[in-house]
């Protein structure tokens, strides 16, 4: 049986949860789940991506393992009396004959599904499996950092010239001040990867259009692009193992995002699946090489 919801605003339900963190001086793409392991599936290990990994990873769970309903009823456990599912969403392609112009769709064959997942600590009768501890990097921060760089492909060239962090999309070329300049390494290489981010909209990339046609200060491509290469540096530090804890985290700041949701529902989802896209991209994961666990949970759902 299909669990969708049709009349269910996924966009407002993902956008407002956001808005209430931030409203608490809390920015969940920020908040580190180094501890806790990347969020997974409990079975399979798995990871999840995009928005669902800050999404989990911010619930503040000891480990962040989940199962889907089905797979807890399957091992004979059950959920804790009181306790609720956290959605989980990503985006489905749809054969022609389904799509229509009131679908929420990200492009004109995909659209946004959703489905609910509860952590171990969320559920009883687990088998004692569970108390595997995540395991650690097990080469250093540093080392993580510059291993992250050197297999991503066609890396742009990085000069340390100018006292100032920024990608120039004419010239393929990053410039960082150097690292002497910066108060920690974590926060040299946190910015870093904000730049490397920002690098894979270059057009013999992933052909980003908010880098590849530059946009003003403050516009929605520009506010876009900004949050894309925030969300994926933060998915970087969390590979590397550092904690770049250094951010902006103003009243204004915080203000500002909340207006940007506010005004559109869409773009926190959006940007979160670019950041992904470009993680995978310096990472050099092969896109689209296997079924995403989202896409694999929720047929068990249906």
């Amino acid at each position: 049986m299909n669990t969708q919801n049709q009349h269910l605003d996924v966009f407002a339900i993902i956008t407002n949860r956001i808005i209430e963190q931030l409203e608490k001086q809390v920015i969940p793409w920020r908040k580190p789940w180094i501890e806790g392991g990347h969020p997974q599936n409990l079975f399979n290990k798995r990871p999840y991506s995009g928005i669902n990994t800050w999404l989990l990873g911010s619930l503040g769970y000891a480990q962040n393992y989940f199962l889907t309903f089905k797979q807890l009823k399957a091992v004979g456990a059950s959920v804790k009396k009181g306790e609720k599912g956290t959605m989980v969403v990503f985006w489905k392609k749809l054969p022609p004959e389904q799509t229509s112009e009131d679908t929420e769709q990200q492009s004109a064959k995909t659209v946004l599904r959703y489905y609910y997942v509860f952590n171990i600590a969320q559920i009883d009768h687990l088998p004692e499996v569970v108390n595997i501890p995540y395991p650690v990097h097990p080469i250093s921060q540093i080392g993580a950092c510059e291993e992250i760089i050197e297999v991503m492909p066609h890396c742009p060239v990085i000069t340390h010239g100018k006292q100032a962090a920024f990608y120039d999309p004419l010239k393929d070329r990053i410039n960082m001040p150097k690292q002497g300049s910066f108060d920690s390494v974590a926060s040299y290489y946190g910015t870093l990867f904000h730049e490397l981010i920002h690098s894979t909209g270059h057009q013999s990339r992933l052909n980003r259009k908010e880098i590849v046609e530059p946009s003003k200060y403050g516009s929605e491509p520009y506010s876009i692009e900004e949050l894309t290469a925030e969300i994926g540096a933060c998915y970087l530090n969390s590979v590397a193992g550092i904690i770049h804890d250094e951010f902006d985290n103003s009243v204004a700041y915080i203000k500002g995002w909340i207006d940007k949701l506010r005004s559109d529902k869409r773009i926190i989802v959006y940007a979160s699946g670019q950041a992904q896209r470009a993680t995978d991209y310096i990472l050099n994961v092969q896109l689209n090489a296997k079924e995403s666990i989202e896409e694999a949970e929720t047929a068990e759902t249906q």
